[in-house]
């Protein structure tokens, strides 16, 4: 029986993700911060065709690649949200399986701009669902129509090869189920597009005191469909731990990141196991699978 696969990585995603195995994970999500306030760097490069290259391209040509001095900086604001995590995510496709999926956890304020710039990086056709997260909870606004949702991106890399464990669906009751009969009315229906999740409570037991936590419910709904027994989920905004938790219930193996120590502090105390940090440029193959 082989061993789940079950680890932490403190460090920066956009540098570690280089460092984990291909094609490990069926499923990858990701809850991204965003408007961080730290002004984030992003290296302009040019490529040229060499046979001594760092990295392959195109039919398998070798080429490489020298960094531009002065390449411009930018804050961490909406304007440039974009800019921050689709390269994040493009290192990370590296590491789903061909029947992998990514989904990207976002609210109102961005979700248009990474479903347009998804669509680019992977294509449309790969584009599957928009899920929407709905809750009711805090104020309500008196200029505006109150935000109560978040949205979910999910995309297959390969839309005619992913997982979707139709069965696995947790079924919800009908709103009039004298219409439907005994027997549907006591087998429920398979949710929608639209998923109605409370809140992690504040004083449930789930609840780390990490801002950002999603309800277990939520993610446990998702991971029941999309991978299976034995699989292993990749978080690289990883938070409060929540994708672990909700995978190792599963019987799912998991590799979380997050470069802050807060976070990683509440991870190793929620799912009992020690961080790597990892500070070199050693890939972390051998620490993640031997």
């Amino acid at each position: 029986m082989n061993t789940l696969m079950q680890q932490i990585i403190f460090g920066d995603n956009l540098t570690e993700l280089n460092k984990l195995p291909d094609a490990f994970s069926t499923l990858i999500y990701i809850d991204p911060p965003f408007g961080t306030g730290k002004t984030q760097k992003r290296d302009r490069i040019t490529v040229v065709e060499s046979e001594n290259g760092d990295r392959v391209g195109f039919g398998g040509k070798n080429y490489e690649t020298t960094v531009i001095e002065n390449s411009p900086s930018y804050e961490d604001s909406f304007e440039d949200f974009p800019a921050f995590l689709m390269p994040r995510i493009e290192k990370s496709l590296h590491c789903l399986t061909k029947n992998g999926s990514i989904m990207v956890h976002l609210d109102y304020r961005e979700v248009h701009y990474i479903k347009v710039a998804m669509d680019k990086l992977l294509g449309r056709d790969h584009f599957m669902n928009e899920i929407i997260w709905a809750y009711d909870y805090g104020g309500r606004s008196k200029s505006k129509w109150s935000a109560k949702h978040d949205t979910i991106l999910w995309y297959a890399l390969n839309p005619k090869d992913y997982i979707f464990n139709f069965e696995a669906m947790e079924r919800i009751p009908y709103m009039a189920p004298g219409l439907v009969g005994e027997e549907k009315a006591a087998r429920g229906k398979t949710p929608t597009d639209v998923i109605w999740c409370t809140i992690v409570p504040t004083n449930g037991k789930e609840k780390c005191g990490y801002p950002t936590q999603k309800p277990m419910k939520l993610l446990d709904m998702l991971f029941k469909v999309h991978t299976n027994s034995g699989d292993t989920l990749l978080d690289y905004f990883a938070g409060s731990g929540t994708t672990g938790d909700v995978a190792k219930n599963n019987n799912c193996g998991y590799v979380l990141i997050d470069q802050n120590k807060e976070a990683i502090d509440v991870m190793e105390k929620r799912l009992g196991i020690k961080h790597i940090d990892n500070t070199s440029d050693t890939p972390l193959v051998s620490k993640l699978t031997g």
